[in-house]
C-alpha cells in the first residue's frame, strides 16, 4: 500500500439518490409525463461512513433493496455519488477511474464480464491483453484457478453455454487475472449448490490470505459465518451496524434453530436446557432454538444422546431480512 493511505477503501458521507420519475395512466398520463417533472427521490444509499484496512474480508449485508449493489456500483466508479467522497486505494474511483480499475476487480453475481460466444479461454487472452498481463502470468495464474476451483474442464466452452455454477467459477478467476488488491464481490454464491459455494468459498479464503482485501455483499448467512471478520450492515440506504459476527449475535441474539430427528418418538423426556434455550417436541422430531454465543451446537446434542437414536440433525440461521429486523428492534 502507498505511503499515506491509511485505508484501502474508505467512504464518508456517501449518498446516492434516484430520481423516478412518476407517469399517469392512459395516454393522456403518458403525454402529459412529457412536460411534467413530477416524481419522487429514491435514497439508494443515504450518508454512509466507513474505513476498510488492507487485507480485510468485510460482508456488506442487508436486505433487497438496502443499497448493497449501488455501493459497489460507487465503490468501484460505475456510478457516482450524489454526495460524500469515495477513495480506493488512495484515488477517487470516479476521477481516476482507469487507475483504480487496474487495481481492484468486480464481480456481480447477476451479470458477466466474459465475452458471451466466445470460449473461456479467448475471454481470459482478452482480458490478460486489456490489463497488460504478460502471457506467462496470465497461464501461471490461470492454472492455479484451475487447480481451485476446476475451470480447466469447460475452458473450450463458449461462455452463454456455461452452467451458473460454472459461470461464477469463471468470473471469480476473470476478476482476479491482473492480481486486484482490492475484490468487490456482489452476491457471487447467488443460485449455486452447496459443492459449487464451497469451492468457491475456499479460494476466496485463499486469495485474501494472500493479501486481497475483499468486500462481499450476500444473503446467505454461512458466507458471512465463513468468510467474514467484520460485518456492515445497512438497510433502507443507511448504515445501521458495523462489527465482528459475535458482536452482532450479541447485540441483537440472533437464533440458531436445530433440528434432530430420531428413529423413534423419544420416550423420556426432553432435557431442561439453560435459561433462552427453547426445546419444543412434536413426534420424532425436536426443534432447538438457542444462541451459539451462549451455547454450543454440539453440547445441546450432547444434551439428546441417550434419549434416542438420532436420524438426523440439521442446523439453520435466520436470514439476513431477520437479523435486520432485530438489529432494529434493538
Amino acid at each position: 500500500m502507498e505511503d499515506g493511505i491509511s485505508s484501502v477503501v474508505s467512504a464518508v458521507g456517501v449518498s446516492r439518490h434516484f430520481h423516478i420519475a412518476e407517469t399517469g395512466r392512459g395516454v393522456v398520463g403518458a403525454v402529459r409525463s412529457l412536460f411534467s417533472r413530477r416524481g419522487r427521490l429514491i435514497r439508494a444509499v443515504d450518508d454512509i461512513n466507513f474505513e476498510i484496512p488492507a487485507g480485510s474480508f468485510v460482508g456488506y449485508i442487508g436486505p433487497n433493496g438496502a443499497g448493497k449493489s449501488t455501493t459497489v456500483k460507487m465503490l468501484s466508479g460505475i456510478l457516482h455519488p450524489t454526495a460524500g467522497r469515495i477513495e480506493v486505494l488512495g484515488m477517487s474511483p470516479q476521477t481516476h477511474r482507469q487507475a483504480v480499475a487496474r487495481r481492484i476487480g468486480v464481480v456481480f453475481g447477476q451479470r458477466t464480464q466474459l465475452w458471451w460466444d466466445l470460449p473461456l479461454a479467448d475471454s481470459y487472452e482478452l482480458l490478460a491483453a486489456m490489463y497488460g498481463v504478460p502471457p506467462a502470468d496470465a497461464a501461471r495464474r490461470v492454472k492455479r484457478f484451475d487447480d481451485i476451483l476446476g475451470i480447466g474442464e469447460f475452458m473450450d466452452v463458449q461462455v452463454r453455454k456455461l452452467s451458473l455454477g460454472q459461470r461464477m467459477r469463471a468470473d471469480l478467476a476473470a476478476a482476479l487475472l491482473h492480481a486486484p488488491e482490492v475484490l468487490f464481490l456482489d452476491e457471487p454464491t447467488i443460485g449455486l449448490d452447496v459443492v459449487a459455494k464451497a469451492a468457491i468459498r475456499d479460494f476466496l479464503r485463499e486469495i485474501n490470505t494472500d493479501g486481497a482485501t475483499i468486500l462481499l455483499t450476500t444473503h446467505d448467512m454461512d458466507d458471512v459465518e465463513q468468510l467474514c471478520s467484520r460485518l456492515i450492515v445497512i438497510n433502507h440506504g443507511r448504515l445501521v451496524f458495523d462489527g465482528s459476527v459475535p458482536e452482532l449475535r450479541q447485540r441483537v441474539g440472533v437464533p440458531t434453530t436445530m433440528h434432530i430427528d430420531f428413529v423413534e418418538t423419544p420416550a423420556s423426556p426432553l432435557p431442561d436446557l439453560n435459561t433462552g434455550i427453547k426445546v419444543a417436541g412434536d413426534g420424532k422430531r425436536v426443534t432447538v432454538t438457542f444462541d451459539r454465543a451462549q451455547t454450543s451446537a454440539a453440547r445441546i446434542i450432547a444434551a439428546f444422546q441417550d434419549r434416542g437414536e438420532i436420524r438426523d440433525i440439521e442446523i439453520s440461521e435466520p436470514n439476513i431480512d431477520e437479523i435486520v429486523r432485530r438489529i432494529y428492534a434493538a
